[in-house]
């Protein structure tokens, strides 16, 4: 087990020298900077606002920035995840640093196993990090606080997990460069997906919401990024719930015990089809 703790002390010695750490908190910073100057703006004139009957106009704005930060977070989970990953195999072969590693007593699976668990032991935290700031921003500028506050966590920790596993598979076949691509591609494709789901939910649209719903089932983060959205506002009725549904960032059509069960098998089958095809390369 010392080896697993090796490697993963490797992956993260990697990730700060080549500067990873320091781009993802840039980001953070001028992110959270971002949100809360929106906060602040949107909740100091929401008081001179007259919506229609029925819509609370502070729980609607809440919701809604609040699920934009959800957006962003994942967003800057899985640029964290991915470049941790990406080039996991085959980028440290041709750069000869995955040879020595291979040379002590450590299988080819276990490294993949230590790789997957040295970025999930930073993605998560930082993504519970952003999270409880994003929150914090919104329930001290707006006085409005989500329905549910741990599960939309772990379910954006869950999603970039996810993420690193599909980046570590990508590894095994693809350099760097095409395997950052190929993320980051599949990533916006699920975000995409997500967005005409609920468009096709608002419009009543059957066949364009089946057809996100399949997408967001083939990569399961976007799914568990609907259920996150969804449990924010679980517990938010009236009109201004029914609006919240309609999305993007305040609700979501894809939810349930189904998507968390399959998200958690997903997982496992990445990795074992990682973990056969880096058996049988030839470094």
């Amino acid at each position: 087990m010392s080896a697993v703790w090796t490697i993963v002390g490797y992956g993260l010695r990697e990730g700060m020298r080549r500067k990873v750490f320091a781009v993802v908190l840039l980001l953070t910073a001028g992110f959270l900077f971002l949100y809360w100057l929106a906060n602040h703006y949107v909740f100091r004139d929401i008081a001179h606002v007259g919506p229609p009957a029925g819509i609370e106009p502070r729980p609607f704005a809440g919701a809604f920035l609040f699920g934009l930060a959800m957006f962003a977070t994942l967003f800057l989970g899985v640029v964290l995840a991915v470049f941790l990953t990406l080039g996991a195999v085959r980028g440290d072969a041709e750069r000869g640093l995955l040879q020595p590693l291979l040379v002590r007593p450590v299988s080819r699976p276990m490294l993949l196993l230590a790789r997957w668990l040295g970025t999930v032991g930073v993605c998560a935290p930082y993504v519970a990090a952003v999270y409880a700031g994003a929150m914090l921003i919104t329930g001290l500028t707006g006085h409005w606080w989500p329905d549910h506050i741990v599960v939309p966590a772990v379910e954006l920790a869950a999603g970039v997990a996810i993420v690193a596993a599909l980046s570590l598979l990508g590894s095994v076949f693809l350099t760097s460069t095409a395997n950052g691509i190929a993320i980051f591609m599949l990533f916006g494709a699920g975000l995409v997906s997500g967005l005409l789901g609920s468009i096709g939910h608002a419009l009543s649209s059957h066949t364009l919401e089946h057809a996100a719903k399949v997408a967001a089932w083939i990569v399961p983060f976007e799914a568990l990024y609907q259920d996150g959205l969804r449990e924010i506002t679980a517990n938010t009725t009236g009109l201004t719930g029914f609006l919240l549904q309609l999305g993007p960032f305040g609700g979501a059509y894809i939810h349930g015990a189904g998507v968390r069960i399959w998200a958690v098998g997903y997982l496992l089958a990445v990795g074992a089809i990682a973990a056969f095809g880096f058996s049988r390369r030839d470094l």
